[in-house]
């Protein structure tokens, strides 16, 4: 009998005991290909020889040293190497353990940077519709998911939410790609404008989203607008890279795609590439600055920040991200994922739409193509899908509640980036076999 905790009390897992390229291997020696990187944190694959090295070599040299006293060779360097070839005006990074961390630590500087600059009354988060924070409560607060928010909402800190940039299932039937953009990012001014333009600190969204909606880009247009409402109200703008960055989408940072500047990032996933858990959040020189002059104490912090053996691994990932072949190549790669997709799968009758950017794609699966319409969810297709997937040998990402948190059926895909030509249509191929087994 197991004594872990697992995700879901009565799975019966198989055990992985190694990893091969683009392949896990279980204990029954049964290879899968991980077409969904866990959830999108396995961008290098599972047995990259400078990662594994890089972290080999600083536990020799030194596994840890709480930044209480010390800081360290491998989190000053991966922090130089992010601000070199971050958004304009990026210039401070805070390292954590995942997701989540990065997030709560974003939205509690988002807070003291206002009361360091003498506007305390500016304490109200707006984010959106479906998206997905992380799980630690503030971060959850944040999501606008609504089946993960329920049992904990009376926990949780209030936070506004406006709708997704969502056009498969929200764009009316009239209305073009950039009318739809813009009315629905001058929901955040209309939403600053019902709290008090001075209550409201800042504004939280994923460029790409992903877990929840599976791989929905924005519309041309749409951060834009959405920059300009945070810059006319003094709000400053968090994009959430957790799953979306780190050259997931075919840029380092996803939001370089929107050409829209930031005034905090959060990244992780990717940026640890599954060898360490670690992530970070990265703030302007203006936020930083307010820190420095006034309390000059960021009030928060975790045992593990700027871990020497994660940051080593992260810069042993970051260093190859930005290998000159390697984004390029996602990009590559990502056309080749769309084509198999819409080959494979676009004239099925109930995959509603094909969606992403890079090596981020969704799945949407509908009851009826014209009208979009979801399955019942007592269905409980996406579980089956995961199922058959597996059982197909192929990990991928499906979820339930695409629409609302209750009703529709994605899969996400976020293979590695290190995968062959002729994988994209392997993937394809399994993720069809999958769905046909699930649906019949």
């Amino acid at each position: 009998m197991s004594h872990v905790f697992p995700r879901h009390c009565h799975a019966s897992l198989p055990t992985a005991v190694a990893g091969d390229g683009c392949y896990l291997i279980d204990s029954n020696g049964k290879r899968y290909f991980d077409a969904s990187g866990g959830a999108a944190v396995s961008c290098l694959g599972h047995s990259n020889a400078p990662v594994r090295e890089a972290i080999k070599a600083q536990i020799d040299a030194l596994a840890f040293a709480h930044t209480g006293f010390f800081t360290s060779d491998p989190a000053e360097q991966l922090a130089d190497l992010l601000v070199a070839n971050a958004p304009n005006g990026i210039d401070r990074v805070y390292f954590v353990s995942g997701g989540s961390e990065a997030v709560e630590a974003a939205i509690k500087l988002a807070r003291q940077y206002y009361l360091e600059i003498g506007q305390p009354e500016r304490r109200n988060l707006i984010a959106r519709r479906q998206s997905y924070h992380g799980n630690t409560l503030g971060a959850l607060a944040a999501g606008g998911n609504a089946w993960r928010r329920q049992q904990f909402d009376p926990l949780l800190i209030g936070v506004s939410h406006i709708a997704p940039c969502y056009e498969y299932a929200e764009r009316g039937a009239e209305e073009s790609l950039a009318d739809y953009g813009q009315r629905v990012a001058n929901e955040l001014e209309e939403e600053i404008q019902h709290l008090g333009p001075e209550t409201v600190m800042a504004f939280v969204a994923e460029p790409v989203v992903g877990a929840t909606l599976g791989a929905v880009p924005a519309v041309e247009g749409y951060y834009a607008r959405i920059r300009e409402v945070c810059d006319q109200y003094g709000v400053l703008l968090i994009l959430d890279e957790v799953m979306c960055g780190m050259g997931r989408t075919g840029h380092l940072f996803a939001c370089d795609g929107e050409r829209v500047r930031p005034d905090i990032i959060t990244i992780a996933k990717g940026l640890g590439a599954g060898y360490q858990p670690v992530g970070a959040m990265l703030c302007s020189s203006a936020i930083y600055d307010a820190i420095a002059k006034g309390s000059g104490f960021f009030q928060h912090g975790h045992t593990y920040i700027g871990h020497p053996t994660a940051t080593a691994a992260g810069l042993a990932v970051v260093k190859q991200l930005l290998d000159p072949a390697m984004l390029p190549r996602v990009r590559e790669l990502g056309s080749l994922v769309e084509t198999a997709l819409h080959s494979t799968l676009g004239q099925y009758a109930h995959v509603g739409d094909i969606r992403g950017r890079g090596l981020f794609w969704g799945v949407e699966l509908v009851e009826d193509r014209e009208t979009k319409a979801p399955f019942d969810p007592g269905r409980g297709l996406a579980g089956k899908i995961k199922k058959t997937a597996v059982a197909e040998g192929l990990i991928c990402y499906p979820m339930p509640g695409t629409r609302d948190g209750r009703v529709g059926d994605h899969v996400l895909l976020a293979p590695p980036f290190i995968m062959s030509d002729e994988d994209p249509q392997l993937i394809a191929d399994r993720l069809a076999t999958a769905i046909n087994i699930a649906l019949s």
